[in-house]
């Protein structure tokens, strides 16, 4: 059922349609040019909110429409938030942006350069620690032929041999995700079940995760590439594609 209409300002979708209208544009023009299926900008148009998904998704398309028809994005945004019921705590909110985390403290990125860096030093420490051991283990050199050696007790003491290397113990090394973004898109990553980016990106983006399973969900798949353990990056789908792959790495 479509939502009531104001008397005084247009239906949110009608306004998207007469904006692009009087650009002269299609809903094919628009689709090539920001990226999105032209079936969702039909659906914002006609207000099909559920033909998108989830209210996250749908304020995600909503902006980048806005923008690109000049429209005010976070005014067309808070109308749309109008339309939908509110979301009780528990539900399937969104959770924060990646702004919004840096606002709201150290970020995500800080605390994991911090860990990688601990564990820098100490194996740089366990490898000098090893090196020592293995200085005060070495053989002593036997004498040459034709040279006297120091004395009997020389001759009778058998000359040490080397003991046997310790492994060095391998270090701990967590496999990876790595996404590239050739087009701009939305997208968010969940790594062990804690969500570590959302939100809209511009092409040339470029992160990398580690973890043990990663759950990807994307806008535009024609333009994010995704590599696994260093495998030659692959494709998610077409443009303006929506989906969601679990990555157990």
């Amino acid at each position: 059922m479509r939502p009531q209409r104001s008397l005084h300002m247009p239906a949110l979708g009608e306004e998207f349609r007469s904006a692009r209208e009087a650009r002269g544009l299609t809903l094919s023009d628009v689709a090539e040019q920001i990226h999105i299926r032209s079936v969702y900008l039909n659906a914002i148009e006609n207000e099909e909110w559920p033909s998108i998904g989830a209210p996250v998704y749908v304020r995600g398309f909503i902006r980048t429409y806005a923008r690109f028809l000049g429209l005010d994005a976070e005014t067309a945004v808070s109308r749309f938030n109008d339309t939908v019921p509110v979301e009780r705590p528990g539900t399937h909110a969104p959770t924060p942006t990646v702004i919004e985390r840096e606002r709201s403290g150290p970020s995500v990125w800080a605390v994991v350069g911090g860990i990688v860096a601990l564990l820098l030093v100490a194996f740089v420490g366990y490898e000098w620690w090893q090196f020592t051991q293995g200085s005060q283990e070495r053989p002593v050199a036997a004498a040459p032929q034709g040279q006297p050696t120091a004395g009997p007790a020389a001759a009778q003491s058998p000359v040490p041999t080397a003991a046997p290397a310790k492994p060095t113990a391998t270090p701990l090394v967590r496999h990876r995700l790595a996404i590239e973004l050739t087009q701009r898109s939305w997208l968010r990553v969940n790594v062990d079940g804690k969500t570590q980016l959302e939100g809209i990106f511009p092409a040339g983006t470029s992160k990398t995760f580690s973890g043990e399973i990663a759950d990807l969900r994307v806008g535009n798949a024609g333009g994010v590439r995704v590599s696994v353990n260093g495998a030659p990056p692959k494709t998610l789908g077409k443009d303006g594609d929506v989906v969601e792959q679990r990555y157990p790495l």
